[in-house]
């Protein structure tokens, strides 16, 4: 058979030429797709590979470190391991939970914080697992590091509070960010923190304490470890907050209450600093700073005794007859009295018109008292009669007059403004018109009138300088981690009493020092013996009320503690020039006199003591 070249070669030269078609078609393709990868979408698929190589991380800011006044660390930071995942570099999730758990301590609160804080992030973000890691632990997971892809256990700082329980409503304590804060946070600011400032000073001036968070550019491996630190941008610490408060001081006022239920208060009256502030009993916030178990925070929170409650900040309480002196101070300023009047005090008083008797502390009464005397020996009749004579419209204005019923404005988060009552106040509470009877009880710091510890030592302030005391603060300056820039906190004056004379406050300071270095002062078994002049007043408020005639045949000691009166005082120290002035309240703790009264000279000479060797 003859073969028809002439068609075979026209055969082979169609198929080279579909051939080529075909192979110039699938070029095109491939340029075309290079053309768009290459140049169209350049930069796209340029960040896409840069990610898939390299990780920005958040680094955390050092928080800012808490002293006392005298430059003891109150809060600072301790080094910590946090077990972190990458959850974008794990293969299986509740498989690497369980096989951790092999290795690490994992609680169900760990488990359900992980999950909560997981549905919040991005998958390339990393999550806290477990803080506060053991050196155990770490060393455990060091040696199985290798079957977990995308977990890391990474070095962090974690806050500490070396002095305990004495300053932990004062200082307060950093835990969790919740859902809440979270909202109200700048993301950005916060990207490296799962902690923020919960109470106290912590919480106050958080903006100051929590520093400016950091970056670094990371080079990562397929399993999502960091092989090297491309670019870095360090964080800022946080200020260094230095605090008006005399450590030693705090830790002996919180010793003096001896286990019981209370708080005290000392400022030093022209500044404003505060020099203690305890609230008794407290408890340890490095549990918060760790993480509080569910069980212990509950054992905290349903206790009787209330140790998460700030007394000196938020307890409001009768303040009894510590009130006395600054009503007597309004009674001549007013001219409502003259130091030389006198009233007749028979053990009890009675309204015109009407039978009921209000009856004095002392049941045989006090005979002829004037102002001085009335205060020295705690006369209630002498101010159930003031008290009347007053009014309490003008009674309401001089107790404001030294801000009581409105918060001081220190600067801590929280305060109670305490209750100074009115007609209008009764009126728009309660829908009853005031009663006369009402004033009288008012006259003695009963009734509706409640008071903060801390409003009571700033009415003292006020009275130890005659008016010229500034407002309570706690922080003296804030300054940079490496010193620069403090910026120290000016005291802020209070308004002075409007109409008070300069032969007013001697008066009634001179009552005050009678009380506790007199004759007949009611405090004078605490008073005896010092080397230093000073002043004082003592309060009782009732707690569980009976009638008159009932309660004079009780016995207080068959009382059952937590219905027993609470005893307060008030003193300040040296009678001239005054550099510390004390509010004590000890719940249910019965006299003023014979409770409180021994912890105000206890706290006086050790400061007074302390300062003078201090040449201060």
């Amino acid at each position: 058979m003859l073969k028809d070249v002439r068609r075979e070669a026209q055969v082979f030269r169609r198929r080279v030429l579909q051939a080529l078609a075909a192979v110039v078609l699938l070029i095109g393709i491939l340029l075309a797709r290079l053309v768009y990868l290459q140049i169209i979408s350049h930069q796209h698929y340029s960040t896409l590979s840069e990610e898939n190589r390299l990780r920005i991380e958040p680094l955390a800011p050092p928080r800012g470190l808490i002293y006392s006044r005298d430059g003891e660390l109150l809060a600072e930071n301790w080094p910590t391991y946090v077990l972190e995942i990458t959850p974008e570099a794990v293969p299986d999730m509740e498989q690497t939970l369980e096989r951790l758990a092999g290795l690490i301590r994992i609680t169900p609160q760990d488990l359900e914080d992980f999950r909560s804080d997981l549905g919040r992030k991005r998958r390339f973000q990393q999550v806290v697992l477990r803080e506060n890691l053991t050196p155990e632990e770490v060393a455990r997971f060091a040696v199985n590091r290798y079957q977990f892809h995308g977990v890391e256990v990474v070095p962090r700082l974690a806050r500490h509070y070396p002095a305990g329980a004495p300053f932990s409503h004062l200082l307060g304590y950093v835990g969790r960010i919740n859902e809440r804060e979270l909202r109200e946070l700048d993301p950005g600011a916060y990207a490296a923190t799962r902690q923020i400032g919960k109470t106290g000073v912590e919480r106050r001036y958080e903006a100051l304490l929590h520093g400016q968070v950091g970056y670094q550019q990371v080079e990562i491996n397929a399993q999502g470890r960091t092989l090297r630190v491309v670019s870095r941008t360090p964080p800022r610490a946080g200020y260094n907050l230095h605090l008006t408060i005399d450590a030693g001081l705090q830790r002996e006022a919180f010793g003096a209450l001896a286990g019981r239920r209370g708080a005290i208060v000392a400022l030093e009256p022209e500044s404003g600093e505060v020099l203690a502030m305890v609230s008794a009993p407290g408890f340890d916030p490095n549990l918060f700073a760790r993480g509080i178990d569910r069980r212990s925070y509950h054992l905290l929170r349903d206790s009787p005794d209330r140790p998460l409650f700030n007394r000196a900040l938020n307890g409001q309480y009768p303040p009894g007859s510590t009130i006395k002196p600054l009503l007597g101070l309004a009674a001549l300023s007013l001219g409502v009295r003259r130091p030389q009047d006198r009233s007749w005090c028979p053990g009890w008083f009675t309204l015109p018109g009407h039978s009921r008797r209000y009856r004095c502390w002392k049941k045989t009464g006090h005979g002829h008292v004037d102002l001085t005397s009335a205060i020295v020996e705690s006369c209630d009749v002498y101010f159930y009669e003031l008290a009347q004579d007053l009014g309490i419209d003008r009674l309401e204005q001089a107790l404001r007059d030294f801000g009581l019923g409105s918060p001081t404005g220190i600067d801590l988060p929280g305060e109670s403004g305490g209750l100074v009552p009115s007609r209008a106040w009764k009126r728009r509470v309660r829908n009853q018109p005031w009663y006369p009877g009402e004033t009288l009880i008012a006259g003695i710091g009963q009734g509706y009138l409640l008071t903060t510890p801390l409003q009571l030592a700033f009415a003292t302030a006020q009275l130890a300088a005659r008016g010229h005391a500034a407002l309570p603060r706690v922080l003296a300056r804030a300054a940079a981690p490496d010193g620069s820039s403090p910026e120290d906190t000016p005291p802020v004056p209070a308004e002075r009493h409007p109409k008070a004379r300069e032969s007013h406050w001697k008066v009634v300071t001179k009552a005050m020092h009678e009380v506790v270095q007199g004759r007949r002062g009611t405090a004078r078994r605490s008073g005896a013996g010092t080397a230093y002049a000073w002043a004082g007043k003592t309060g009782t408020a009732q707690v569980y009320g009976l009638p008159q005639e009932e309660a004079e045949k009780v016995d207080p000691e068959e009382v059952a503690e937590r219905l027993r009166d609470h005893a307060l005082f008030i003193a300040f120290a040296p009678l001239e020039h005054p550099r510390i002035a004390l509010a004590i309240i000890v719940e249910n703790g019965g006299s003023g006199s014979a409770t409180a009264a021994p912890i105000a000279r206890r706290l006086l000479d050790y400061y007074l003591a302390r300062t003078e060797e201090a040449g201060e």
